[in-house]
């Protein structure tokens, strides 16, 4: 008996997509949209949110078209699908340039998540929830506010998960340079969230 799609490894869901089999993909979009599509949007950062519905689909069409030359044997799919976004992503932010979009919308997501897991805070109790919206907040606009290159450091290192070599590697860089744009990247956050963090830092 074949195996159940839902427990199928990404890797082997695009192998059979590959081979012809729709509904593969089908498991795969649905396993991996809510988080593509977060990246998207806070890579293009809010003048650029219009787009970021271009962007995605735009994505989702190279995954599409380079089917056939998915190779389980290197990086995991999904390391492999976020890179293909970023490459997407960047090259709308190169040809056209910061236009204004429309304003951000909420994607439900917690965008102080990153944040929270630090402080062991993960689920705030409810008295905390305007604090904690007006820090997502807060947190989104301070993503807007860095270079292109250091939030999209950011960014695949915490939405993808990706270490400082493969930052390098998939970013065409070397060691040092990505290491100096992840760390940059998060001084400028923490000094942009450091009345936030005060709160949280301070024993109560």
């Amino acid at each position: 008996m074949s195996r159940p799609r839902s427990n199928m490894p990404d890797e082997q869901l695009m192998l059979a997509y590959a081979q012809g089999d729709a509904a593969a993909f089908d498991e795969l979009y649905a396993r991996h949209e809510g988080a593509l599509y977060r990246f998207v949007r806070r890579l293009l950062g809010a003048p650029m949110a219009a787009q970021a519905d271009e962007v995605f689909q735009d994505t989702w069409l190279r995954i599409v078209a380079a089917r056939a030359s998915f190779a389980p044997q290197g990086a995991a799919w999904r390391t492999w699908a976020f890179t293909i976004a970023h490459n997407v992503a960047m090259d709308r932010l190169r040809t056209s340039g910061r236009e204004v979009g429309l304003e951000a919308q909420d994607d439900g997501s917690d965008p102080l998540e990153w944040l929270a897991a630090t402080l062991d805070m993960t689920h705030p109790s409810s008295e905390d929830t305007a604090f904690w919206r007006a820090a997502g907040r807060q947190l989104l606009q301070c993503l807007d506010e860095l270079p292109e290159a250091q939030r999209a450091a950011f960014l695949l290192h915490h939405e993808d998960g990706a270490s400082v070599e493969d930052l390098a590697q998939r970013l065409g860089l070397q060691f040092e340079t990505a290491k100096s744009r992840l760390r940059y990247a998060l001084q400028k956050l923490r000094g942009c969230m450091r009345r936030y963090l005060e709160v949280l830092e301070t024993p109560a």
